[in-house]
This record gives C-alpha cells, structure tokens and sequence, in this order.
C-alpha cells in the first residue's frame, strides 16, 4: 500500500509549488496526497483532480491530529506569521506524533540555534526544529538559504539609483538558492525512501558572492553600473525611515545583513543535487530570466 504524503500551507507560493511538483514530476498519485490549509476552498482545483484536501489551521491546535490522520510523511512549511508562529507549529509537532505520523520534513532559517542570533525570526524556526527533535519522529530539516527572488524587491531600486548601500561587513558571501529548488528538494525530502533519519539539509546554491560580486554580475547582464557603498546598521537604518520604508521592512533587512556577516549563509552545499539529482539554477541565470522585471 502506498505511503500518505501531506504538505501544509498548500495554498501558498512554497506548498502550492510542492504539490504541483509531487503530482507532475515526482509521478504522485492524487489519491495517496493529501494538500493542507486554512481555506480549503483556495485548493478546489487539487480536489478536482483526485488530491484529498483538509483544513489544516495551526492557530487551532485542537484540530490538528484529526487532519494528520492516515498520514505517513508529512511536510510542515513555516507560515508567514513571523514572531507568533511558534507556538502553532510546536503544535504541529505534538499532533503529527499523536496522529502517528512516521516522517517530518520541515522548512527552516540558516542555523537558527544560539543565543543573540542575529536573524530576529531565528527563534521561531529554532523552537520548531528542537520540538522536532524532542518528538522522537524521523526528520529532515531543510534550512533554505534566501531565496533568488528576494532580489526582486531590492534590485530593481538598486539598479534604477545606481547604489546598493548595505551594513553587511565587507568580504560577506551569500549564497542564494531558486524559490523552484527549495520547493523540488521539499518535495524530494518528502518521497525519497525513509529510514530512521534524523538529517538536516542547508539548502543553498552552488555559489557564494559577495555584495560586489553580485552587483558585478547584475551589472554585466543588466548593462546597468552599480557601485556598492556600506554603511553602520544605524546610518541604513536612518537612511531607510527617511525613504519611507515600514519599520518591519527596515528590521528585516539590517537582521539579514547582519546575518549575512555572521557567516551564516557563506558556505555553499550539495544539497538541493543530492536530494533531486539536479543542479540549483546559478544566480546569472535568474538575472537572465528576470531581465526585464528587473530593469522596469
């Protein structure tokens, strides 16, 4: 009998594009998946296709072991409720062992263990993953790198004025890592055979640049010079309040710096080529493909 295969948070970007991926590339029949969410409603198009589909909310703790029933291998994607996700997905965890679920997958931050970590969401994911190790339940813990296509949402001004202007320390390497590669190593960690594992996955690209290289290699794609300038974390921040930028945006993006200069993305791994047998898509090539929403 075939194994019950379930992603959470299947309405968004992350769990739409597993289950998109476990049913067209991985060959999953609908029947034996099942697609979780807070609206079943936004998944009629999963459910017309044969995929069992369940209200799955973690702010309803109660609930939650009923809708991982019959379910072997189940994939917890970390919501988007920063700072108050915690205790839903610790829940998670409870109900996933209760409901007897025989595998965790769980999508994670970079290293987000240790006191003073400069990610400020860190404690989120770093509560999940040791509630996942406490449970005894086999995991895999996929910690993705940012993703490519967080450079949508700076690149594009950073090209227009010419400047990048950052508080990372100099000499920091990034790796960065296709929104589609962590999704196809989601889906992989899911239905690849399962042991007793208790592995965890730093989900990276195959390189790692600088702020420099990075604006070099936009520069030479995009035809457009960038010159990087560094800043202290408190004259960004300043400089950002007075472009108008909310708050949280401005906390998020000295935390990454910071996290970014503490090392903590710097080191490329064979992760996303080990669990799907392809290499991630290089940086140059997202700057190819995203030409034009880039330079708009």
């Amino acid at each position: 009998m075939s194994e019950k295969l379930m992603v959470t948070g299947a309405a968004g970007k992350l769990g739409r594009s597993v289950v998109s991926l476990l049913l067209d590339e991985f060959g999953i029949a609908p029947a034996d998946l099942v697609a979780g969410t807070r609206d079943p409603g936004k998944l009629a198009d999963l459910a017309a296709r044969g995929v069992t589909v369940r209200a799955v909310d973690f702010g309803k703790p109660e609930t939650l072991a009923s809708a991982f029933a019959g379910v072997d291998r189940l994939l917890i994607v970390s919501t988007d409720a920063i700072g108050s996700r915690l205790a839903g997905q610790r829940a998670a965890v409870a109900a996933a062992k209760s409901a007897g679920v025989k595998g965790i997958v769980y999508t994670s931050a970079p290293d987000p263990h240790g006191a003073d970590h400069p990610l400020f969401f860190a404690g989120d994911h770093a509560g999940t993953e040791t509630a996942i190790f406490d449970s005894g339940v086999p995991y895999r813990i996929l910690r993705n790198h940012w993703y490519q296509e967080n450079l949508l949402m700076s690149l594009p001004a950073v090209l227009k004025q010419g400047t990048w202007y950052t508080s990372e320390k100099p000499g920091t390497k990034v790796s960065y890592v296709a929104h589609d590669d962590c999704a196809r190593a989601a889906a992989a960690a899911l239905v690849r055979p399962w042991a007793d594992d208790k592995t965890i996955y730093d989900i990276t690209g195959d390189e790692a640049f600088t702020t420099e290289e990075i604006a070099g290699l936009a520069s030479s794609i995009l035809g457009k010079p960038i010159s990087v300038v560094r800043l202290s974390p408190e004259v960004l921040a300043a400089n950002l309040k007075a472009a108008g930028l909310p708050e949280f945006l401005i906390t998020l993006t000295l935390s990454m710096d910071a996290t970014n200069s503490a090392g903590l993305l710097a080191k490329p791994s064979g992760a996303v080529q080990e669990l799907t047998g392809r290499k991630p898509r290089p940086l140059a090539a997202f700057l190819e493909a995203n030409r034009a929403a880039l330079t708009a």
